[in-house]
């Protein structure tokens, strides 16, 4: 583990991003990337524990006695995207896992953690406990859930929690969070339709579900313009339309997957019954079954506004007032930190990776994504300054 001087802080930060996006790993398979973590937190003098909810790493560091504690969570898996940018393409540090990339940014998320981590070792300017959680499987909205089931806040009780997450599209280094509601719930569907398959020819002897398969495609998009109110948020997309049919022969089963967001318990349930509500009217209509599936993935993620306004003081302190911007619009993305808002307080943030044509500004879950290093140090002392703001005597 190398220890560089303090003036190499970045160039720290950026060897051990880095080092991460090569070798991603998906979600709850983060074993690699694990014992890196904990090596490095374990090298900075951090009391280290391992396979929390499975791959998850917790580490705690002490200072002075006070009796808070204050949690900095960081997300560690990939996902299954073949990245497009390789070596040749001056890429140096493209992933070696063929199928596998950071293409959420989760290893600048570590890497920042990290930072905050050191930062905080170095100085030991707080009273009370910081605990870094380095979660497993953020992307399938598991591993908060699992980390949770395994103990998490009952074995390292935090008082308060905080996350971040790289924005493309926002200004690099530009630090935006909201109180109340500012990433959506995700739920997931799959209608299944039945109908009788037949000949292309005769389709008067069957009953086709692809028909009413694009009825119910059509007829879904009614319910947040008609069923739900326009104050409130929420989007349905149908995302995959799955066939058994070919050419010449009308299918007997239909498969329509995809999601829907929203922020409210009350908005999910009115989308999940209107839903059911169509498809079996739908089917019944025309002499079809169906069944509908539909799973809560994602909590909304929901800022706790007394921790929203220490979050926005601390962002103040390291970027200045006029990068900061304290009542983003909410976005209809969804982020497993909500799971742990519903247990802990705690407050998420945006920090830009970069707009347009400028460094970082590819989006997320692209196979030409790459984390903008220049952020990493804002991230990190961003984690440090509400650590110490949050743990002062």
């Amino acid at each position: 583990m190398d220890h560089t001087a303090p003036d190499d802080f970045s160039g720290q930060l950026v060897r051990w991003r880095r080092h991460l996006h090569q070798h991603p790993e998906t979600g709850f398979n983060e074993q690699r990337t694990s014992d890196y973590v904990a090596g490095i937190l374990q090298a900075l003098g951090l009391e280290v524990r391992r396979g929390i909810g499975g791959t998850g790493v917790v580490a705690s560091l002490k200072a002075g006695t006070g009796t808070r504690a204050i949690g900095i969570r960081a997300d560690m898996d990939a996902l299954a995207i073949a990245e497009a940018v390789g070596p040749d393409q001056g890429r140096t540090h493209a992933s070696r896992n063929a199928g596998c990339m950071h293409a959420c940014g989760h290893d600048g998320h570590m890497a920042m953690a990290l930072g905050a981590a050191r930062l905080l070792a170095e100085r030991r300017d707080f009273d009370g406990t910081v605990r870094f959680i380095f979660q497993p499987s953020e992307e399938h909205g598991r591993g908060a859930a699992a980390m949770m089931a395994d103990g998490l806040f009952e074995r390292f009780p935090v008082d308060e929690i905080y996350g971040a997450h790289n924005m493309p599209g926002m200004a690099e280094g530009r630090i935006a969070t909201r109180a109340g509601g500012i990433m959506a719930s995700e739920d997931n569907f799959a209608i299944h339709i039945t109908g009788r398959g037949g000949h292309a020819a005769r389709p008067h002897m069957g009953v086709d579900p692809l028909v009413i398969g694009a009825q119910i495609v059509l007829a879904l998009q009614t319910i947040v313009a008609r069923a739900v109110d326009p104050g409130d948020s929420a989007v349905v997309s149908c995302t995959e339309f799955i066939t058994d049919g070919i050419r010449n022969a009308i299918p007997t089963h239909v498969t329509i997957k995809g999601d829907t967001r929203s922020y409210s318990p009350a908005v999910q349930a009115l989308l999940e019954a209107r839903m059911r509500a169509i498809c079996e009217g739908l089917c019944a209509a025309h002499g079809a079954h169906c069944t509908v599936e539909y799973t809560h993935e994602f909590a909304p993620i929901v800022n706790w506004p007394a921790c929203t306004d220490a979050a926005v003081a601390a962002a103040t302190a390291v970027v200045g007032a006029d990068q900061v911007d304290a009542d983003v619009a909410p976005m209809m993305i969804s982020e497993d930190f909500g799971a742990f808002l519903r247990h802990v307080p705690g407050a998420f943030v945006f920090i830009g990776n970069g707009a347009g044509d400028r460094p970082g500004g590819v989006p997320l879950h692209n196979a030409r994504y790459d984390f903008n290093d220049r952020v990493l140090p804002v991230g990190a002392r961003y984690f440090a300054e509400i650590a110490r703001r949050r743990l002062t005597p």
